[in-house]
Order: C-alpha cells, then structure tokens, then sequence
C-alpha cells in the first residue's frame, strides 16, 4: 500500500532531506519547507519506504501537490 505526503501551504522547498528508498518512521524529516521566513518540516507520517521524492530544493510548491510517496507493508 502507498501512503501520499501532500504539501497543506504555499512554500519553498528550502531542504530535501530524505532520498528514495530510504526506510522512514512516523516522525522522520522528509522534506524542510520555508514560508514567510519560517522553516517547516516535513514529517513521515506512516513506517514504510520511500519510494518517491517528488520535489527538489529550490521548487515552489502550492497546497495539494505531492511531496513524497511511501510504500508500506501492510495495508492499514
């Protein structure tokens, strides 16, 4: 099963800081975004593999469009 991480604002792509096929745990950094001067995290939210890093650094990304994508091993 595959989890989706979807960006919730308007951002910058400050870090990228996981890279595919990485194992990540619920909790684990992605991805570092920047808006109005501040730095957010990206969080995993599910344990599994990243199977995609759909942003690189310095991309604009806008609300709803995919940042990663995590494969799972079960279905839940």
């Amino acid at each position: 099963m595959t989890h989706t991480v979807f960006a919730e604002l308007v951002a910058n792509v400050f870090k990228v800081v996981a890279q595919t096929g990485d194992t990540v745990q619920p909790g684990d950094t992605l991805v570092i975004l920047e808006s109005m001067k501040m730095e957010i995290p990206v969080l995993a939210e599910v344990t599994g593999t990243l199977t995609e890093i759909a942003v690189s650094e310095g991309d604009v990304i806008t609300e709803g469009d995919t940042i990663a994508v995590i494969t799972t091993s079960s279905a839940k």
